[in-house]
């Protein structure tokens, strides 16, 4: 739509406002005229209804999020409010002459329409100045995105800004001269072993030392152990059955533990027995002497035929001997 397409649009819906504005004037001033309002009372009363209305469709459009949700609450409930008044206006004929008269004949509706029409202006004081509070104290909007520039055209962007000076067009012949750069001056480096870094300690406070120790329940006797308790002695003897064929690598407090049932303390008390009783039986077993093969005499020499033993004579050489 063009600018001046836009334009009339506005002014219409500006003239049809305006005219709606008219027909509501009447029947607001005949209904503040009802509940006991002056003439020049009666003549603004339309003003807060109905401008407190324009008031928050324009402060919606400026706002956004909460506030705009807020805006649009009060522009819907004071549109129903003169929507109200209005259908009571056109039903009952006796408010079109003014004055004082009631709003309805039945007693709780006239009083629910008395309150309604009192406490517009109220509301409009009150709503009016925080939509006003909420519009002076609204942060400006964020600036254009990088994705909205690069989406506008090359004419709505603008020339692109430089940082390059505007150098004058024509220069002297004679220019300035330009003075050498000097280097600067060193300045005196810190050696870094001067300074030990300082590590702050923590100590604990009087209150914290001095604190009680909590005391804790005796353990109850759903919760304790139904095994008896066993002697060293006869720990011992349970460890050294279970591990009797047990090699010396395998000899470890955890499988002691695990397999006598007992506490990871006295597991290592048992391993640490143990693995003495070993080493002292492997060297009584070093200490020990060898013993060496005795050859079994000759036996006899039998008569296979009689079985009696025969006797054997001496050479002369033995006899002589």
């Amino acid at each position: 739509m063009s600018r001046a397409g836009k334009w009339w649009l506005v002014a219409g819906l500006l003239a049809v406002a305006a005219m709606a504005f008219r027909v509501s004037w009447n029947a607001l001033r005949d209904v503040a005229s009802a509940i006991g309002a002056d003439s020049t009372a009666a003549t603004v009363y339309p003003l807060v209804v109905d401008g407190l209305m324009a008031l928050a469709l324009v402060v919606a459009l400026a706002l956004t999020d909460a506030d705009r949700k807020f805006a649009l609450r009060v522009l819907a409930g004071y549109t129903a409010a003169s929507l109200v008044l209005n259908y009571v206006h056109g039903l009952v004929p006796t408010l079109h002459g003014g004055g004082r008269t009631r709003l309805a004949e039945w007693a709780p509706a006239h009083w629910a329409l008395v309150l309604l029409a009192s406490s517009l202006p109220v509301g409009s004081i009150y709503f009016g100045s925080d939509l006003v509070a909420k519009v002076l104290h609204a942060r400006p909007k964020a600036d254009k995105t990088d994705q909205t520039m690069t989406n506008q055209s090359g004419s709505d962007q603008g020339e692109p800004e430089t940082d390059e000076p505007d150098w004058p067009l024509y220069q002297s012949a004679d220019q300035a001269p330009v003075p050498a750069p000097t280097a600067p001056a060193a300045e005196p480096t810190e050696d870094p072993t001067d300074k030990a870094p300082t590590v702050p300690v923590r100590r604990p406070t009087a209150a914290a030392a001095a604190r009680p120790r909590r005391t804790t329940g005796t353990v109850p006797k759903s919760a304790r152990t139904t095994r008896p308790k066993r002697t060293d002695a006869e720990l011992l003897d349970e460890a050294r059955s279970a591990t009797a064929d047990w090699p010396d690598a395998e000899l470890t407090a955890d499988r002691i533990r695990t397999t006598v049932r007992t506490s990871a303390e006295r597991a290592r008390i048992l391993r640490d027995t143990l693995t003495a009783e070993r080493a002292a039986q492997a060297a009584a077993e070093a200490e020990r002497p060898a013993l060496h093969a005795v050859p079994d005499p000759a036996p006899d020499a039998y008569d296979g035929s009689a079985g009696e033993t025969t006797e054997t004579t001496d050479s002369p050489e033995e006899k002589a001997s």
